[in-house]
């Protein structure tokens, strides 16, 4: 190539190097500046939530898990065949909340055309499930301190059985759990992840971190019907984050989750 066409093309090279730089610059520009929406996130803006009522949890990780799964078969904690308060919950459930492969209970896509019901069994209890780091009957701390921090403790009903180690003040209560634009509510059947008597975080008004490092960080589990609900990224990892409260059992509003209610106490 001669010596015009060497210039000519150094000149229409140097023209598409410097448009690429104003784009790449705009773009870094519109993407700093750009707010990520609650909906991309997960999270809500904390004024945007309801002030009434239980206090609020803010942006909190929340992974997945299922009755009948094993995800580590070495840790005491690591099986769903069981919960803390049911010892038999895969039974009484009625099996694996998912789809078995190859004898391995899996978890599957849920979606609202059946409610986010499991689409392989019939469940005999609340598909709805979740679990939160305060195990009020088998932690002896977190049984210890029950009557003090729960707020509910002192209600006609539970302020009988505080010492009562047969019966949990935590089991089957309602939570109203928000992500973007969606609100589903979900009853407590265990207790985790990774922490068992982090009241500071479960029932502290300050909106406080879990103390759980493990799993991203997560403030809760939920189950295959909230993941699929709360329309989560992925199918059962840890980056999904979700708002959260209790509620009484008034304000919980019809949906999927009042199709089947779990009142059974503990198993």
């Amino acid at each position: 190539m001669n010596r015009i066409g060497c210039a000519v093309l150094a000149a229409v090279f140097g023209s598409i190097v410097a448009v690429v730089g104003v784009v790449l610059a705009t773009s870094a520009t519109v993407s700093a500046s750009r707010p990520t929406s609650a909906g991309e996130s997960g999270g809500i803006p904390s004024g945007s939530l309801p002030t009434d009522g239980y206090p609020w949890h803010t942006n909190i990780v929340a992974t997945t898990f299922w009755v009948g799964e094993i995800f580590d078969p070495n840790a005491a904690d690591g099986s769903q065949v069981y919960s803390t308060y049911d010892s038999n919950w895969a039974s009484n459930y009625g099996g694996c909340d998912g789809v078995l492969v190859t004898g391995v209970c899996s978890t599957e896509v849920r979606t609202a055309s059946n409610g986010y019901f499991p689409s392989q069994m019939t469940p005999r209890q609340n598909p709805f499930y979740l679990d939160l780091p305060y195990d009020d009957v088998n932690n002896p701390a977190a049984f210890a301190q029950r009557g003090s921090v729960i707020p509910w403790a002192q209600q006609a009903g539970f302020k009988d059985h505080l010492s009562d180690p047969s019966v949990s003040l935590m089991k089957n209560r309602w939570v109203e759990l928000r992500r973007g634009t969606q609100t589903c509510f979900g009853q407590i059947e265990d207790a985790g992840p990774g922490q068992y008597d982090d009241a500071a975080y479960v029932f502290g008004s300050a909106d406080a971190r879990p103390q759980n490092t493990r799993y991203g960080g997560a403030g809760m589990d939920v189950s295959p019907a909230l993941n699929g609900c709360l329309g989560f990224a992925d199918l059962n990892g840890d980056t999904d984050t979700v708002s959260w409260r209790f509620v009484d059992d008034a304000s919980v509003t019809p949906g999927p989750w009042t199709t089947l209610v779990t009142a059974t106490g503990l198993q």
